[in-house]
């Protein structure tokens, strides 16, 4: 008898529709025979689609052979998390299989919606634990890839986007595979109840809230009664855009290596801006993705081609859920958000390494004990400085602007004082008395700004 949020699927699956089940083992068989290497591991989240899956797998020698196993992804979102993961390794214990079950911790304040974070988390997990050359198999279907496509046409996506889910991609040490995208859900399906497989109901698939289910439950079913093969349409479609993108992806690629400066990883701004459009969106997407960072939605990026030809001393920030982009000195940079540092007020300092607000930290090189007490501040705004050696005293604004130090750098930048004096500016401006202080002892401040 299946437990609490679990069903045989003889009471949910459909027997409206009868279809050939064995079309999976089918499909799988020649998707083994085309990818002959490397060991094989299913995403295994113990719904209906997966579980199909994975009991198809086990079922082929072939796939036996290949050191078949199963990787369950705990969110810890549901009340019942920690028994799904109990299911899930007692079914692959009926059929022989190991199951690995890894906890992730969803950031709930990355600013992405629980959806993406929940799937980043989730992903995370599968790239640290996949074997090298491994294929990571998950049970995506056609109609998954079709709510795939709706999903980014919704969204304005080119042709990359309106690709859908491609069949094989990297991941970690090994391989993002997903041999059925060809066969439609009602045989995963079929399967289960053909079978009697126990598989876990997530009720979150029922809330009509999230963007996904709702094209499942509300918009599919109403395409599909006027256009019985709106699946099929749109998967083609799909497989058409796929071709397209990976034609222009050769394009946008060698752009890439020109624009793209290895040290700083920032790119050439008005030589992005002068590309085509068709490779200034998916070029700019692969940049913030290799980069851990969410892609801009098409008013993001358009704001971001506007700022690609600020004048000097302007510095623009675009920012959405995930990343901002900042425009500084005719390039691109990519960070991830941070909050603004909190200081609880001026740091008293005598040398030790002092660890800041915003991330980074203040030290002496070599180590030494300054022989009065300093103050650290952050800073405020119309702070001045003689730097050492200069003639005239400097406003910090056109020190910050004429030494190129990065925009984000810069409210995080420790100011140094003696008494009400500013003497040091982290360690790029030191005025005369600081030189003495610091000379003294024979050291100098380090200034180790947040990554």
């Amino acid at each position: 008898m299946a437990g609490p949020g679990q069903s045989t699927c003889a009471t949910r699956g459909s027997r409206q529709h009868v279809t050939d089940h064995a079309a999976l083992l089918d499909t799988l068989r020649q998707a083994l025979y085309t990818q002959p290497h490397g060991t094989l591991c299913v995403a295994y989240s113990g719904g209906p689609d997966s579980t199909a899956l994975l009991h198809a797998l086990a079922q082929l020698p072939a796939a036996q052979a290949r050191g078949l196993r199963a990787m369950h992804i705990d969110h810890g979102l549901h009340a019942d998390s920690a028994r799904w993961a109990a299911h899930c390794r007692a079914f692959c214990a009926t059929l022989g299989l190991p199951c690995d079950v890894h906890t992730v911790k969803v950031d709930r304040a990355a600013g992405i919606g629980l959806e993406a974070a929940a799937r980043h988390a989730r992903y995370g997990a599968f790239a640290a634990h996949l074997h090298t050359g491994e294929r990571l198999i998950f049970g995506h279907h056609q109609d998954d890839q079709a709510e795939t496509v709706l999903m980014k046409l919704l969204r304005g996506a080119g042709p990359e986007g309106l690709g859908g889910m491609r069949t094989e991609r990297p991941l970690g040490h090994g391989i993002v595979w997903r041999p059925l995208l060809a066969l439609p859900r009602q045989v995963l399906r079929d399967y289960v109840t053909a079978h009697a497989l126990p598989c876990i109901h997530d009720p979150s698939n029922d809330d009509r809230q999230l963007a996904r289910n709702q094209l499942r439950h509300e918009i599919m079913p109403r395409l599909q009664s006027h256009w019985p093969q709106a699946a099929i349409s749109i998967a083609h479609s799909a497989m058409l855009c796929r071709k397209a993108a990976d034609t222009l992806q050769q394009d946008w690629l060698a752009a890439y290596e020109t624009l793209r400066d290895d040290s700083s990883n920032s790119l050439d701004a008005r030589s992005w801006l002068a590309l085509p459009a068709a490779l200034r969106e998916p070029l700019l997407a692969h940049w913030l993705h290799t980069q851990g960072l969410t892609a801009p939605t098409t008013a993001q990026r358009q704001q971001i081609e506007r700022q690609c030809v600020a004048q000097d001393g302007q510095l623009p920030c675009i920012q959405w859920p995930g990343a901002e982009v900042h425009v500084w000195k005719h390039r691109l940079w990519a960070l991830a958000p941070r909050a603004t540092a909190e200081w609880p007020g001026d740091l008293r300092w005598q040398g030790e390494t002092l660890m800041l607000p915003g991330g980074g930290r203040l030290q002496l090189e070599p180590a030494a004990q300054l022989p009065m007490t300093l103050t650290v501040r952050p800073r405020r705004g119309g702070e001045r400085i003689k730097p050492a050696g200069d003639r005239y005293t400097r406003e910090l604004r056109a020190l910050f602007q004429a030494g190129a130090v990065p925009p984000w750098q810069r409210a995080d930048c420790p100011l140094i004082y003696e008494g009400d004096a500013l003497i040091a500016v982290g360690d790029r401006w030191l005025s005369e008395r600081a030189e003495v202080i610091f000379g003294q002892i024979g050291t100098r401040p380090r200034w180790i700004a947040a990554t």
